[in-house]
């Protein structure tokens, strides 16, 4: 009996000893009002990484790779190789193409025409807020206008134009009210590198 209480005592006074006390936090939190700040004088208004002073395509749309000019371009591989990027953002449950994407759009039709082995990849997306029984065909519908796009203004041969729909499974921002635009979109990759 005796060892049993002995056991009992050591085990409160372990207990006791690992208990943990609740660390209550300052009810004042300092402030640091001689914080300074600065801005920079150099402005880079279409938001892609270049200076305004020495950007040479001012206003590149949101979301365009850009060389060191700020231009949207094409990355080149070897003397005739190329791939380049394009991109068509819609108004919810829309396929229409708006028309602040037709210049990438063109640059694409123009570089296909003048290299006959490019061959483009478009895929179709929608946002979530976009997926409803009726919608399942909206990313094809948007993926078609540019395929119809390509063919009847630049004549390119449909077979050089692949084209694949998904639904709303490969979001590229948040689908909440302000960001949902992002997911409503195409992207192509022209390309004749294999």
């Amino acid at each position: 009996m005796k060892r049993y209480r002995i056991l009992l005592l050591t085990t409160f006074i372990t207990l006791a000893g690992c208990q943990t006390t609740e660390i209550i936090p300052p009810k004042t939190i300092p402030q640091y009002e001689s914080i300074r700040t600065m801005q920079a004088d150099i402005l880079d208004s279409d938001g892609d990484g270049v200076f305004d002073d020495i950007d040479e395509c001012p206003g590149t749309p949101f979301n365009v790779v850009i060389d060191e000019r700020g231009c949207p371009h094409s990355l080149l591989f070897g003397e005739n190789e190329f791939m380049m990027e394009a991109r068509a953002y819609y108004t919810e449950n829309s396929s229409e193409i708006n028309s602040e994407y037709y210049e990438q759009l063109d640059n694409a039709g123009k570089k296909m025409q003048d290299h006959l082995d490019a061959v483009m990849r478009v895929e179709g997306h929608i946002s979530k807020r976009e997926e409803t029984s009726a919608n399942q065909t909206l990313s094809r519908y948007r993926v078609e206008g540019i395929k119809n796009y390509m063919t009847m203004t630049y004549n390119i041969d449909p077979d050089r134009i692949k084209t694949v729909y998904y639904g709303s499974e490969r979001p590229i921002a948040p689908n909440d009210i302000e960001s949902s635009w992002l997911n409503q979109r195409i992207y192509a990759l022209i390309s004749n590198v294999d």
